[in-house]
């Protein structure tokens, strides 16, 4: 077997979006189980809709999601360069290639033209495919043409007798009769490649022997393998990727949450949970909490079950994050939460840094995303700005003279330690139950009723703190 290589090719035109990440991510778990080499390329030949010059964000986010590449933008690598708006002399010499040896013809249809020609087809219930129109255009013809600088593309001439198959790692071998599929354009009318064209030079230059990508390319696949024919190169291994659809079925888009990396990001999500989740998506493990090195070795990549789609749970997503917040060290879920917490608190660093990891491990059951920390870690930066009002739709109006009596009496035993012994024992000289009182010191600390034991909250808030709060809102109930 030929030493794995494999490469993840993106077009800088847009954000990273899931089903982006999710090929990088099968890329990257086949490369590392058969010790193979990852390679980045970019598809940049669209300078039109080129989105993010020299994939700087592409590779800033490959770098967030903890995707490491062999070769690749600013890395380098046997098969520089990597981007395909600088290999325009590999394309050309491939391209003459092909025109010396007969494999492609000059199309001088118009776009117009075409349109209005498979406008017919379909109105004749013929399937939509170039009628080869210019291939029977004689020297003469082509000559004239020329001198009048009339556009042209060039096509690849399909061999219709032909029947060629592929290896798909789900689907098995796959056969395609290109009598069914039209002479394709390798140029544009401008002279650049199309990606069909590029795509394909660089997977045989760059000796790529897996190319994993998504179901939607399947039918450009026979168009490539006609190429890889042409140019006397052994077929690539395929793996189709499912799509991956909402829960109506529909393709996900951008109208769907969580759509881009910036989406999920801005939401709280973490890099591990993501690439967990996007891995074990439409199958069922018995631990599904796994990291990238236990998904190299625990991911079904030999034969994958075949399907079409998969579907998109936001709830399970939620759940797997959730899950990695929880295997988080206080020192990592610090570190992964302080930039929602410098948003939101732009004093945040004037509070002990250990002060802030206590109040994110008590909160963080109750985390699905790191912004979740955000409303649950308010108290222990801005004092609540509870009222009378809010304290009296809690606890009945008759108990309030009591607790306002033993928070009194008590708070001077914060200092020696014994303060929740303290207010139970005068609870019970009182008769009053224990709750308006817990109630009242957890709307005077947080702002809510329930939440982290008022020991914890003692020791979060520093003995000076706790004390002010109680007798701030001793203070509101008086007035």
């Amino acid at each position: 077997m030929h030493k794995v290589r494999v490469r993840f090719a993106p077009a800088p035109t847009g954000m990273m979006h899931l089903g982006n990440i999710r090929s990088a991510l099968i890329n990257a778990l086949y490369a590392a189980r058969y010790y193979g080499t990852l390679i980045l390329r970019i598809e940049d030949t669209d300078t039109q809709r080129n989105y993010d010059p020299e994939a700087q964000h592409i590779q800033a986010d490959l770098a967030w999601l903890g995707l490491t590449f062999q070769e690749g933008p600013g890395i380098g690598g046997p098969h520089e360069p990597y981007f395909q708006s600088q290999r325009g002399a590999l394309y050309a010499a491939k391209l003459q290639y092909l025109i010396d040896n007969g494999y492609v013809y000059r199309c001088f249809c118009q776009e117009n033209e075409l349109e209005r020609k498979r406008e017919m087809q379909k109105a004749l219930k013929l399937p939509p495919r170039y009628d080869r129109t210019c291939m029977h255009l004689t020297k003469d013809q082509i000559e004239k043409l020329c001198a009048d600088n009339r556009p042209f593309v060039w096509r690849f001439k399909l061999d219709h007798a032909q029947t060629i198959i592929i290896n798909d790692l789900s689907h098995g071998n796959v056969t395609f009769e290109l009598k069914h599929f039209s002479d394709f354009p390798l140029t544009r009318q401008d002279g650049t490649v199309t990606f069909i064209f590029a795509n394909c030079v660089d997977d045989i230059d760059m000796a790529i022997t897996h190319i994993f990508r998504g179901e939607e390319h399947m039918s450009n696949t026979a168009c490539q393998a006609a190429l890889y024919y042409a140019f006397g190169v052994p077929l690539a291994t395929y793996w189709h990727l499912p799509l991956l659809c909402n829960a109506n079925g529909k393709k996900l888009s951008k109208r769907d949450f969580g759509f881009s990396l910036r989406d999920l990001k801005d939401a709280g999500f973490v890099p591990e949970a993501i690439l967990n989740y996007l891995a074990i998506i439409g199958a069922s493990y018995p631990d599904e909490i796994m990291s990238f090195n236990q998904l190299v070795n625990t991911i079904e990549l030999e034969q994958p079950t075949k399907v079409g789609y998969i579907t998109y749970d936001v709830e399970k997503f939620r759940w797997v994050n959730r899950k990695w917040l929880e295997r988080y060290t206080p020192e990592q879920l610090y570190e992964r939460v302080l930039p929602f917490l410098h948003a939101a608190y732009p004093t945040i660093d004037s509070i002990n840094q250990k002060q802030i990891e206590q109040a994110l491990q008590l909160a963080k059951t109750e985390m699905v995303t790191l912004a979740d920390a955000v409303p649950l870690l308010r108290y222990s930066i801005h004092a609540p700005e509870t009222t009378k009002t809010d304290v009296l739709a809690c606890i009945d109006e008759t108990y309030i003279p009591q607790v306002l009596a033993i928070m009194q009496k008590t708070i001077p035993t914060l200092h020696t330690g014994n303060f929740t012994d303290a207010f139970k024992s005068e609870a019970r000289a009182h008769q009053i139950p224990l709750k308006p009182i817990f109630w009242f010191i957890r709307l005077a600390l947080t702002g809510k009723t329930d939440g982290p034991a008022i020991h914890e909250l003692i020791t979060i808030l520093g003995i000076s703190e706790t004390q002010k709060r109680i007798e701030r809102l001793m203070d509101i109930i008086r007035t």
